[in-house]
């Protein structure tokens, strides 16, 4: 948790280095880009992807751009933890299993509990916790590795509430950012006296940049969440299938 605190802070603080030089170009940026729009026009020549992408933040105003920014790069912190987290709690339950039903029949059970010591992940965890409580019983076993279980079970879901905040969040606000342009477009409508197709679309295609700019960034979060939510049934799974495995086989070692 302190790396992931560590790693949020720091991409804050290349956010707001980002947001700054976006800030101070962005009178220069729009002169600019219309002279380079037209310029396009005149060779047949596109601008980079770099250079659109800046443009349409910039249209799509900074304050609301900004604030779905930071939905996109907290969630992503946060996927990127999780799936580094996840991919590191997996563990070849066959092979730990084999592991100490041979230990056990060799060496006993201290010898068990330091290779689910030197193995890393939540199934040898749960085993290592049921083998403490195997003086006190099978009944005990079992009861330790199921209320273990459901512990680490809590820390393999911890963050996903975070990413489905910043999915549900990062489209309300282009929703939002897209209402206050529309009614920017009226007011400027109104200013004007009349309705000029230049203002009216003009005005809507700004407020509608915010919204797509939401969804986009709900869309790459929707990923990253289903992908997690999958990699934690499948161990979840895992963790029930070879706790049953390891009560069996201490009951055939009580034997």
């Amino acid at each position: 948790m302190k790396r992931l605190i560590a790693f949020l802070t720091l991409a804050t603080l290349l956010t707001t280095g980002v947001f700054n030089q976006v800030y101070s170009q962005a009178q220069t940026t729009g002169s600019q880009t219309t002279v380079q729009a037209e310029t396009s026009q005149g060779t047949g020549q596109s601008a980079g992807f770099h250079q659109v992408v800046k443009k349409y933040f910039i249209q799509g105003g900074a304050g609301f751009m900004a604030s779905i920014l930071l939905c996109l790069i907290f969630g992503l912190a946060i996927s990127i933890e999780r799936t580094l987290y996840l991919n590191l709690s997996g563990t070849n339950t066959k092979k730990l299993l084999n592991q100490l039903e041979s230990t056990l029949e060799s060496k006993g059970i201290e010898e068990a509990k330091e290779v689910c010591k030197n193995t890393r992940g939540p199934v040898a965890s749960i085993f290592f916790q049921g083998l403490t409580r195997y003086d006190e019983g099978l009944d005990m076993v079992e009861k330790s590795v199921v209320a273990y279980g459901s512990v680490l079970m809590g820390r393999l879901e911890s963050g996903l509430s975070w990413i489905s905040l910043f999915i549900a969040t990062a489209p309300m606000l282009g929703f939002l950012g897209t209402v206050i342009g529309m009614v920017v477009a009226f007011d400027a409508i109104e200013a004007a006296g009349d309705i000029s197709p230049t203002v009216v679309a003009g005005g809507i295609k700004i407020a509608l940049l915010t919204t797509v700019f939401g969804l986009i960034v709900a869309i790459i979060l929707q990923f990253f969440y289903n992908y997690l939510v999958a990699k934690i049934d499948s161990l979840v799974n895992d963790m029930e299938d070879s706790s049953i495995s390891f009560i069996d086989i201490l009951s055939r070692y009580k034997k």
